[in-house]
């Protein structure tokens, strides 16, 4: 599954119909052996100069960030979990 969503953005982000195509959580995915170092390296090297494309998840390889034109860790203060309200359908799960 991981692979067919992958080849799905891959073909959104080359088409040039989005200005921006994000691989939600693929960076996760790579840490679970979902998706290869070179399937991520391969989109930051061969994006549309047109398009913006933005790699999301934990754990990023060093040389992903080497590749990289911006990297921004985030860190997080205050969430709403810690006052119990549960993960929403489509939003956190």
């Amino acid at each position: 599954m991981a692979q067919e969503g992958l080849s799905k953005a891959w073909i959104a982000m080359k088409k040039g119909n989005y200005d921006i195509v994000v691989f939600d959580e693929i960076i996760t995915a790579h840490y679970f052996h979902l998706i290869s170092l070179e399937d991520m390296l391969n989109i930051a090297r061969n994006k549309p100069e047109n398009v913006e494309v933005i790699l999301t998840g934990r754990y990023a390889p060093k040389e992903l960030i080497d590749a990289a034109d911006l990297v921004t860790e985030m860190l997080e203060i205050k969430h709403y979990y810690q006052k119990g309200v549960s993960a929403r359908d489509g939003i956190e799960c």
